[in-house]
């Protein structure tokens, strides 16, 4: 059964369909879990099959999905994935909070790990922007977390591929601009 037809019968209410979609894109699934891991977020615990897991129980838990094609499924995986890594950002910045402990100066290491504030810093970037410019965003999510080419992007959302390519090359540059300005920030 191809990718297209079981989509269709995951958005009917077929939780049999999701089971058999599952090991067909798994192994795609776990490369885009491997170059999200491999982009920003170094110092996650997670591994790509953990990864993979755990968006895969978002998209098993989804009430009522609706996948319009492969490229919209991958990329609500992908983004499930950035949620993933951006919750366990999250939970690590809280623990480190929380743990008020007195530490000797000696035990303290000379740099901290930034993994963590890079990935909250560019979740708020990407937030920022699909607020203000939500076509924006949501090539920046289908390119560098969906991992779909300009022209899948231009299939999927409608528009004219030299439209994609135009806004994602303004789109990167904001995101970098926007991100060198936190990083000079903090």
């Amino acid at each position: 059964m191809q990718i297209t037809e079981l989509l269709h019968d995951v958005r009917t209410g077929d939780r049999d369909a999701m089971n058999d979609l599952m090991q067909l894109v798994y192994v795609e699934l776990k490369k885009l879990a491997k170059s999200h891991l491999r982009r920003e977020f170094q110092a996650t615990p997670l591994d790509t099959t953990a990864l993979v897991h755990e968006a895969f129980l978002k998209l098993a838990a989804s009430e009522h999905p609706s996948y319009e094609n492969r490229a919209h499924f991958y990329g609500i995986a992908s983004r499930l994935m950035r949620q993933v890594l951006v919750d366990a950002a999250r939970a690590r910045q809280a623990e480190k909070r929380a743990a008020a402990e007195e530490v000797r100066i000696t035990e303290v290491p000379d740099r901290a790990p930034q993994a963590d504030r890079s990935v909250l810093a560019l979740d708020d970037a990407l937030n920022w922007l699909d607020k203000t410019d939500p076509q924006k965003g949501r090539l920046i999510e289908m390119r560098y977390f969906g991992g779909m080419t300009a022209e899948e992007s231009s299939t999927a959302l409608s528009i004219p591929v030299h439209k994609v390519r135009r806004d994602l090359r303004v789109a990167q540059a904001w995101l970098r601009r926007e991100l060198a300005g936190q990083n000079s920030r903090t």
